[in-house]
């Protein structure tokens, strides 16, 4: 299978995590409809713009020049100073929303990072819808934007997600290449800074295509080595990977929104068994066992509930996973449809660490016997080679 790589980029980051913290203070002007940005100080008139509004764009401004500059092109910009600590937070609560989607994520900054998309694909019609309820899906849940750029090439899933903006989806594969990023100026490729463009420029090259048609030993002539990797971007050539960080001791999960609503625990059952067993496969995988289940609910009204619970023996066995969700789904569900289930993982372990049942406990959790355990181990090595839909269940065939 072809790989497919997103790239999920925050629209104005630091000013819409900003603008969202002050309306929650009970501020009534959203910075990110006014001229505004984060960074400088307008009275001290010292700083850099290290971002702004879509209106503040409109009088020119732009994210990393000198307040000051700012101020002559509009007078009335309003600034906010930096909440680097909100920032980090708001950083945090979105990779783990994402990881629960796709445990592929390559964090590149704290806006912004990389989806490798294709062992998550069979559960999606197609990448670019997909990447629309990614998108939809972090607006509803956090009161932010995002861009998703999508493409079988890394650089170009990051430079898609840079076109239009915000609260879009576009495509950049090595087939679209002529006709969307080669007509596009220089300083729209990736890692093409001003030196570059000017040295590039004084050769007579002025477009992402003019650089893609040159000879490459003429740009690294000039250029060097960074010349060269100019060259192979411009032409769509990049073999890196995304980079999936290793799981972190704070959780495992996964998380779908329903193409259709649930409307019985029934529905509700089956969707959790396939989450489970995503889940327990994730923490087998990365040799984790798991010491407590939460699982989440969001209504068709948009209402969100979560519950959770801790073992009495640390696990990464899908059957007992489930049967906690069903058991945290039974007493959560209010009866109203259901548009997304989550089930994550928390308070993991060492699957080697020492685990050790009391009397009392082995009457409701008892430790997986060497059947099972051989039964999961040869599961996980048929979906890790064939995908994960090579063995199903019964129960969710459709």
């Amino acid at each position: 299978m072809e790989q497919t790589i997103f790239h999920i980029d925050v629209n104005s980051a630091f000013l819409s995590w900003s603008a969202l913290e002050k309306l929650k203070q009970g501020d009534n002007t959203d910075l990110r409809t006014i001229p505004s940005i984060i960074g400088g100080n307008t009275q001290t008139r010292h700083g850099v713009v290290l971002a702004k509004s879509i209106p503040a764009k409109a009088y020119g401004v732009r994210t990393g020049e000198p307040v000051t500059d700012a101020l002559k092109k509009c007078p009335f910009l309003v600034s906010c100073p930096p909440d680097h600590k909100l920032y980090s937070e708001k950083s945090r609560l979105l990779m783990e929303h994402l990881a629960d989607i796709c445990p592929d994520i390559e964090q590149v900054s704290v806006d912004e990072c990389f989806m490798d998309f294709t062992p998550v694909a069979s559960r999606y019609p197609d990448p670019v819808s997909a990447a629309g309820a990614i998108k939809d899906g972090i607006r509803e849940k956090f009161g932010f934007t995002v861009n998703v750029g999508i493409s079988d090439k890394k650089v170009l899933a990051k430079m898609a997600s840079d076109f239009k903006k915000p609260d879009l989806v576009h495509t950049l594969y090595q087939s679209e290449i002529r006709e969307k990023l080669w007509p596009l100026p220089l300083s729209s490729l990736f890692m093409c800074g001003r030196s570059s463009s000017e040295a590039l420029h004084n050769l007579g090259i002025l477009t992402i295509g003019d650089l893609a048609k040159t000879d490459p030993t003429i740009i690294t002539s000039h250029l060097k080595s960074h010349g060269k990797l100019l060259w192979e971007f411009a032409n769509g050539i990049d073999d890196s990977t995304v980079k999936a960080a290793p799981a972190e001791a704070k959780g495992i999960g996964n998380s779908t929104t329903l193409s259709q609503d649930a409307l019985t625990m029934e529905d509700i059952k089956k969707c959790l068994l396939e989450l489970s067993e995503s889940v327990a496969f994730r923490l087998r995988k990365a040799h984790m066992r798991a010491c407590m289940v939460s699982v989440e609910i969001k209504y068709a009204s948009f209402q969100t509930a979560s519950h959770q619970t801790t073992l009495q023996s640390a696990t990464n066995d899908s059957g007992v996973i489930y049967s906690t969700a069903c058991k945290l789904a039974g007493e959560l569900w209010n009866g109203a449809p259901v548009r997304l289930l989550g089930v994550r993982t928390s308070k993991l372990e060492d699957e080697n660490a020492p685990s050790q049942l009391s009397l009392f406990d082995l009457g409701e959790q008892k430790p997986l016997s060497e059947k099972q355990k051989s039964l999961n181990e040869a599961l996980d090595k048929i979906r890790s080679k064939y995908g994960k839909d090579a063995v199903v269940r019964g129960t969710l065939l459709k």
